[in-house]
């Protein structure tokens, strides 16, 4: 899997350096964008996975910030301002908040890394969920299917049936009426052999269930039998 590329936006060249230089001694060093706070008005939220802010004018916090929000990418806020801080805390209340003291560097890269966990998982939750989604819909479609068959059995017994009545008797249709009642019959037994697949995939499915249900039953009495 790709490594998630961080962006650390600051106007202190030596924060940047610092971050970058104290990730080199990780076993695993993401790919990083580095940006100025006065350059950045929009973003790209496929650019980056995460971002990590320090060193900022004040007067570009806000509208900075606010910016990130809407990409939905977590931000990391680095400070040593107690009152910049608590502003932060009270307007942007998703920003992870970081102050400077010692061994800030070494939480910075923990808490980016759990940051980056989080949002993985996340998108894995979605996905399945997704996933899930599209599953019920296939098997409710396949419910439906085989409650049906029937009726359309039923429906293609009755198309046969006619179908070769009228193909029984001779000179009384044209041929040109007889080759097109033919392609009738014939489509319909096609039909009728799709439909008893169906009828076989379902005892061939039901088949397997019962020998995974058989096989967790062993599992579970060799289990309380270990206990």
């Amino acid at each position: 899997m790709d490594q998630p590329t961080i962006m650390i936006i600051s106007d202190d060249a030596d924060f940047s350096r610092e971050v970058t230089s104290r990730w080199q001694t990780e076993r695993s060093v993401p790919p990083f964008t580095l940006m100025s706070g006065d350059l950045c008005h929009g973003f790209d939220a496929g650019a980056f996975e995460l971002a990590i802010v320090g060193a900022i004018a004040p007067r570009a916090i806000t509208p900075l910030l606010k910016a990130l929000e809407a990409t939905g990418k977590p931000v990391v806020f680095v400070c040593n301002d107690v009152q910049t801080a608590q502003v932060v805390r009270d307007t942007q209340p998703r920003v992870l908040l970081l102050r400077q003291h010692e061994g800030w560097l070494d939480a910075l890269v923990l808490l980016s890394t759990e940051a980056l966990r989080r949002t993985e998982a996340v998108a894995r939750a979605i996905k399945t969920e997704h996933a899930r989604a599209a599953l019920e819909r296939q098997a409710t479609l396949g419910r439906y299917m085989l409650e049906m068959r029937h009726s359309l059995n039923n429906a293609l017994t009755s198309v046969l049936g006619n179908s070769e009545l009228l193909l029984i008797e001779p000179g009384s249709l044209s041929a040109n009426a007889r080759s097109q009642i033919d392609t009738i019959r014939n489509m319909a037994l096609r039909m009728h052999e799709i439909l008893q697949r169906f009828s076989s995939l379902e005892k061939e499915l039901s088949f397997v269930e019962r020998q995974a249900e058989k096989e967790n039953n062993t599992k579970s009495r060799v289990a309380s039998v270990g206990l």
